[in-house]
């Protein structure tokens, strides 16, 4: 294959694309979600042991991955700006070897204490197999992570965008292949079909890896011109490069932590809390009905909002590495004006409109809509300040 030549986009280019990939996102997610939620056998209690298990796994990848993208792209465009382009490969590298170790840790927990964590926290046996056919996942998303934060920094979030569709696109066909194939020969099993659903995430997750490293190995030569005509590089210890991206992904990540804490929190009381009124088939169902439905359909709108504070990374350090504070701020203040416009619509829809949707397209789930909706903007805004 030929080599390709780095391109860097405008920030408004990268918020476009990123913006179409994650309504793209959205739109695949709600398909194969329907799709679940309406499939004989599935339905949900299919999603409450889809969803339960997913958390823990979702509370893990934070743990081991959430705010390094940002991070890197952070770090690398600071880098790049002056004309460091060895420094910021050396970033690139001690991070996939420091966020490697780290994930394949997580991935290992995961994989072996699913027993406990099914059987004890959740109190949903059934979700063993779930967590087991995420836990490599872990260690695949991490290790992507890190490339994509490493091109986020040169400015090239194209390659984000369509790691994010294509995934979404593989994990949206795969569950249906699964599924099926499982309702077929098991018998329309609930147990075995959430697992399916989640195995089809870990080869999602694989196939968008095969595809980041095969792009990293075709632009290995534009990256090898860059380092060897680098200027300004400064070598640094290892411990003191690793103190400084973890100074930087660990406060990005606070967020995403709490916001996955407060999941797990749901999946492991809302179940044991109902059980005191309702069996634990139909406890099971309601918790289904928060984390298949309503959760789906509140943070559709988030979506919009992920565009841009992940273009904000790489275009504020670049631009304040440099010393460029004009165009920090003027980036800054039009993001957050996007995001009150689309944010406020929404607002309004959820606490409006959505009690006549969600009761004609998805009963019995418009209730927490409500509540989550007033969040909106607030959650939005709180992304893009948090992610520099």
């Amino acid at each position: 294959m030929k080599n390709k030549k780095l391109k860097k986009q405008s920030f408004m280019q990268s918020v476009l694309v990123l913006m179409l990939s994650q309504l793209l996102v959205k739109i695949l997610g709600l398909v194969y979600k329907l799709y679940l939620t309406n499939r004989e056998g599935f339905g949900d209690k299919g999603n409450a042991i889809y969803s339960s298990g997913f958390q823990v796994y979702a509370l893990f990848l934070t743990i081991s991955s959430v705010g390094v993208p940002g991070a890197i792209a952070k770090i690398v465009s600071e880098r790049t700006a002056i004309g460091d382009y060895k420094g910021a490969y050396r970033i690139f590298k001690i991070a996939l070897v420091t966020f490697g170790l780290i994930s394949f840790l997580c991935s290992s927990i995961l994989f072996l204490g699913a027993n406990y964590i099914a059987n004890n926290l959740l109190q949903i046996p059934e979700a063993e197999l779930t967590l087991v056919a995420l836990s490599p996942s872990i260690f695949l998303v991490s290790i992507s992570s890190i490339i994509k934060g490493y091109f986020n920094g040169m400015e090239n979030l194209k390659i984000t965008a369509n790691t994010q569709t294509l995934e979404q696109l593989f994990k949206t066909v795969l569950s249906v292949i699964l599924v099926e194939f499982i309702a077929v020969v098991s018998g329309t099993n609930t147990v075995v079909m959430a697992a399916g659903a989640n195995l089809a995430t870990t080869l999602a997750t694989f196939l968008c890896f095969f595809y980041l490293y095969k792009y990293y190995k075709i632009m290995k030569r534009e990256i090898s011109y860059q380092i060897k005509h680098s200027t300004n590089y400064k070598p640094t210890r290892i411990r003191k490069t690793i103190k400084e991206i973890l100074s930087v992904s660990v406060p990005m990540s606070i967020g995403a932590v709490i916001g996955t804490i407060n999941k797990n929190v749901d999946s492991i009381t809302v179940v044991r809390g109902l059980k005191k009124f309702l069996s634990e088939e139909q406890a099971k169902i309601q918790y289904g009905i928060l984390s298949g439905k309503v959760d789906t359909l509140v943070t559709l709108p988030m979506s919009f909002n992920m565009a841009f504070s992940t273009a904000l990374v790489p275009t504020i350090s670049s631009a304040k590495a440099i010393g460029d504070i004009k165009t920090c701020k003027k980036r800054i203040s039009f993001s957050i004006l996007i995001t009150i416009l689309i944010g406020l619509p929404c607002m309004i829809r959820n606490d409006y409109i959505c009690r006549a949707n969600t009761k004609t397209a998805i009963p019995q789930c418009y209730i927490r809509s409500l509540y989550l909706s007033n969040k909106l903007i607030k959650h939005n805004i709180y992304c893009i300040r948090t992610n520099y």
